[in-house]
């Protein structure tokens, strides 16, 4: 008889951890508290607009290829990636610059807004090389359950260029003065955790995802990602329960019992129990923690949480326009106010902030399946500190009509009269 597993949220782990366990002949039942696979990358659709609801740039290629080629699979026979060019755009006060895909026209780039520049960005990237290619797999390709497994000769030899103790910050400043430079190397981290000067500049390795491997878009969205596993998962014969949530994990000495759930049948609320011989959660940390564990089992204390610095949260809107924007880029970083500000009301002083750096996706400008032919989908983000109060419709206005007005100055064209359909998140 097979083992029985029992799987936490149908996100891009839950659902790894799934097909991971299915192909090891294990009865993996997935339970997940929303009526589609995806979490975070949960998609929705409104009158002919297709939404992605959360990841919204596709790095790491290889990464995404690695997973299914662990399965016999490739991306390509679930899905079809197309390179942006230009990769995306930023906009600074005195205005735009589009970041090219190709490297040759990206180094030049860099030579014109701050001469020997070019030739230190090879030097910047050929060290990040080495970080991508020792970090992705001696770091993270490992399962982390004994430290006997960072053993490795490769590893322990270039411990010092992989840069663990000094700032990615410190590291881009060695090699660029150009405050716009300094900003394009160090915004990829923000979203890690932690503020550049506080990163360590082994992740420099994500420059060189980010330059040398390109920003990529699956066509018809980033749901196709989130479909492709789930139907990988399915091939597998993992069962999925949707509108499903867990609301508590039993004990009987020391080990999980059975795992209780919360679901509406015929609009009648009723509480399910599943037995498993493992359960994984592919939940929050946080969540399953001080949620559903028992406290007598519960691995860290509610004053450690609090100490914990948390990586940022979003204000999301997805917008949708009966016109198109002209001129407009896939992906767009609005960065024409202060970096710095912004970075610190994230992590030090944990407040809304004042005067944000926002980015905007439009699908729609590469995947016409996005929108009604002539209309235009939007997705704006504002990067916030976690757990901040006072959020109500009246702030999210307020903080929508603030970029929005920035986007029309930048971008010299009306978007409020042309809204008609905007949703926060």
């Amino acid at each position: 008889m097979k083992k029985k597993s029992i799987i936490i949220g149908a996100g891009f782990a839950g659902m790894s951890a799934a097909s991971f366990l299915a192909k090891d002949g294990w009865d993996v039942t997935v339970i997940e508290k929303h009526n589609q696979p995806g979490g975070r990358a949960r998609q929705f659709t409104k009158d002919g607009f297709v939404f992605d609801m959360g990841p919204s740039w596709y790095w790491m290629p290889d990464v995404f290829e690695r997973y299914f080629q662990q399965f016999g699979k490739s991306v390509s026979d679930y899905y079809t990636l197309k390179r942006l060019d230009p990769s995306y755009r930023v906009y600074w006060n005195d205005g735009p610059i589009d970041i090219p895909a190709d490297y040759g026209a990206f180094k030049n780039l860099f030579e014109t807004i701050e001469p020997g520049s070019g030739e230190r960005l090879d030097h910047f990237l050929k060290e990040a090389a080495f970080k991508y290619k020792v970090g992705i797999n001696k770091l993270v390709f490992k399962p982390s359950q004994s430290l006997l497994e960072f053993v490795d000769k490769d590893l322990i030899s270039g411990l010092f260029r992989l840069d663990v103790f000094n700032s990615i910050k410190t590291h881009v400043a060695k090699h660029f003065t150009n405050p716009k430079l300094k900003e394009l190397m160090e915004f990829p981290v923000l979203f890690l955790g932690a503020l550049p000067e506080d990163t360590p500049a082994l992740y420099s390795l994500m420059n060189y995802s980010d330059i040398k491997g390109g920003t990529w878009y699956p066509e018809k969205g980033m749901y196709q990602i989130v479909n492709a596993m789930y139907q990988l998962a399915l091939e597998l014969g993992v069962k999925f329960k949707f509108e499903e949530e867990v609301a508590s994990l039993n004990i009987t000495e020391k080990s999980i019992s059975n795992v209780q759930v919360s679901a509406v049948i015929d609009g009648k609320k009723i509480i399910k129990q599943y037995q498993a011989d493992a359960v994984i959660a592919g939940a929050d940390y946080h969540h399953v923690e001080t949620d559903l564990l028992p406290k007598a089992f519960r691995s860290y204390s509610a004053k450690y949480w609090d100490t914990r610095v948390m990586a940022p949260s979003c204000l999301i809107y997805y917008v949708a326009l009966n016109k198109k924007i002209q001129g407009l880029q896939h992906h767009t970083l609005f960065f024409d106010t202060s970096f710095d500000v912004h970075g610190k009301e994230i992590y030090k002083t944990k407040e809304w902030p004042t005067d944000p750096l926002f980015y905007v996706s439009a699908v729609s400008v590469t995947d016409a399946s996005s929108a009604p032919e002539g209309c235009e989908n939007l997705f704006f983000l504002i990067p916030v500190a976690a757990g901040l109060k006072d959020d109500t419709e009246e702030l999210r206005d307020k903080f929508f009509n603030l970029i929005v007005e920035r986007a029309e100055k930048q971008l010299n064209q009306p978007i409020r009269e042309s809204i008609i359909f905007k949703k926060s998140y």
